[in-house]
């Protein structure tokens, strides 16, 4: 547990402790110097401790070490296409020839351990340069009964994203419970998970198998502990220092006990994570907000952005001219017992599914379903800007429910009662019902399933193309033909309403190739650094693939660390 005083200086302060930070002060530490973290928050992981965990990085290790080859080139055209005239040569041409060693430095130097996706297409795969596999990695789970008592100050997972009152499921979890009633295999594979589960709870608490995002953030910690870095929460940054010549040579902090300035002699680093829970800047930035769209992000609620303005204060320049202001994602809300509502983001495992629409109001569909949680909301603000409604609805019958659920209602054997009772599910016994019961336009939506009904029974989806290239069959169903994607809806229906939000913002502040952070003038302001979503994102705003966040985070934290180590 936290037991270290605050000091009163040291070599770097690196403010934040998701994936960006904790590499940052482990590269940093590994080149000679005596860093500190501090988080604003109770818990460490920051928004990476709720990810998915996904690391884009081609030409990685792991693929070429198991015979797979990758074209950095290809790559470098994969992004330029993605980002057109916003491709920034400066930030990519630097991840992509030093991602491959910040992989394997933190590899092969901390006890963060990955596996790679040998199957696993760029969200693009039509583009060219885009690739099939190889480029992703997944940290492999992680017991956390090796952080010992620290393990109490990591972030625990979405409450929505566990079972059983808190077991996370990871990827191997996601293919094999929903399958559980129908293959034996997966019935022993899930038995076996659930019994080490109950264990854990009765042992030590909590379930201590950690999975995804929190099984990146995990052993990186680890490391850093072994490494005497300090890890300090509930101990957020209120200003920066700089000295005669301009250099950032100081951070006040505050505690619980008070304010504290702590002198750094190598800098600061800033690794927040970007501004999604600042409404006021979120505002400025996203059109469809600012149009009055409601809007509601994953990210934890102590991403405020608050690095990032006191940045602003010493001169640093905020880029806002990326193509969209965050990582979209369509959430829905889930009624809670005092009144509130906790969104729920819809990312890959309901819309790409065979017996699946997505429609506005109207009753007519927008949008292939099985595309990116990008792209799918950037095509449904576009329809709630015009139709102006403020949310949309994703539509399943019975089979479609049962099999693979819909948003946060389980699978079979999970129960739904609940989630009907709450009104977070709608129902009815045909289109006219369920229309009535959402308000979706009843001839709209008779007329929409007839016409996706025809085509979808021979696996075709003229309208949108739905379950049209391979990223969109991945996350269809590998046991349903012709299309894994494609089912006529039949019988009893079901529909949640989706809104728009977010996963991590994508504007931040201008960096050069090392990390350092220029001023209005494009100068660098020496001392101060940042990484994560803190930084403007090289991507400028597109989402080419999973893991396009932490391959750059993990990087940029590697090379951050050795810039100011003067490595």
């Amino acid at each position: 547990m936290q037991s270290k005083q605050l000091p009163t200086s040291c070599d770097l302060v690196v403010v934040g402790s998701g994936a960006a930070g904790f590499a940052t002060a482990i590269s940093a530490a590994k080149h000679g110097l005596q860093p500190i973290i501090i988080e604003k928050a109770q818990w460490f992981g920051g928004s990476t401790a709720l990810s998915g965990g996904a690391i884009w990085c081609p030409q990685n290790h792991l693929m070429t070490e198991a015979g797979m080859q990758d074209d950095p080139a290809a790559a470098r055209r994969y992004l330029q296409n993605e980002t057109g005239e916003r491709f920034n040569a400066e930030l990519v041409d630097c991840f992509l020839e030093n991602a491959p060693t910040a992989i394997r430095f933190f590899d092969e130097n901390t006890a963060l351990k990955l596996s790679y996706r040998p199957f696993s297409p760029d969200y693009h795969p039509d583009v060219e340069g885009a690739a099939l596999g190889g480029r992703v990695m997944d940290p492999v789970e992680y017991d956390g009964k090796r952080l010992g008592k620290e393990l109490a100050r990591l972030r625990p997972p979405i409450r929505e994203f566990t079972i059983l009152g808190g077991l996370q499921l990871g990827r191997m979890g996601l293919f094999h419970f929903p399958r559980m009633t129908r293959q034996f295999a997966s019935f022993v594979w899930a038995a076996k998970a659930v019994a080490a589960y109950y264990k854990d709870r009765l042992t030590h608490g909590r379930d201590t198998k950690i999975k995804l995002g929190a099984a990146l953030v995990a052993p990186l910690a680890e490391t850093a502990f072994e490494l005497g870095i300090p890890v300090f929460t509930n101990c957020a940054l209120q200003s920066l220092e700089r000295d005669a010549e301009g250099r950032v040579v100081a951070a006040v902090v505050s505690t619980q006990e008070g304010e504290q300035r702590i002198a750094t002699t190598s800098g600061v680093v800033l690794a927040a994570g970007g501004y999604p829970q600042d409404a006021e800047r979120r505002v400025a930035t996203v059109p469809h907000v600012k149009a009055g769209l409601p809007h509601y992000s994953m990210a934890p609620e102590s991403s405020t952005g608050g690095a990032m303005r006191i940045a602003e204060q010493v001169g640093a320049k905020f880029v806002d001219t990326n193509s969209d202001a965050a990582s979209w994602a369509p959430v829905s809300l889930i009624p809670q017992a005092d009144g509130s509502k906790r969104p729920f983001p819809h990312l890959f495992m309901d819309r790409a599914k065979p017996g699946v629409i997505a429609v506005g109001h109207d009753g007519q569909r927008f949008t292939n379903e099985a595309l990116s949680y990008h792209d799918f909301v950037q095509n449904m603000v576009a329809k709630l800007l015009v139709e102006k409604r403020q949310s949309a609805w994703l539509i399943c019958d019975h089979a479609a429910l049962r099999r693979y659920g819909l948003g946060a209602v389980p699978c079979a054997p999970g129960r739904i009662g609940r989630y009907l009772r709450s009104g977070y599910l709608k129902t009815g016994a045909n289109a006219a019902e369920l229309a009535q019961a959402t308000g979706i336009d009843a001839a709209g939506l008779a007329q929409t399933i007839q016409q996706f009904n025809e085509h979808a029974a021979q696996g075709k989806d003229p309208a949108f193309g739905k379950g049209s290239t391979p990223y969109q069959t991945a996350l269809g169903d590998p046991d349903h033909t012709p299309n894994q994607c494609l089912k006529p809806l039949e019988g009893r229906l079901y529909a949640v309403e989706v809104f728009s939000g977010d996963i991590g913002t994508t504007m931040g502040i201008d960096i050069t190739a090392h990390g350092e952070v220029r001023d209005q003038a494009g100068h660098v302001i020496p001392g101060l650094y940042a990484v994560g979503n803190d930084a403007n994102s090289l991507m400028s705003g597109s989402y080419p693939g999973a893991g396009i966040t932490l391959g750059p985070a993990l990087t940029f934290g590697y090379l951050v660390g050795r810039r100011a180590a003067r490595v």
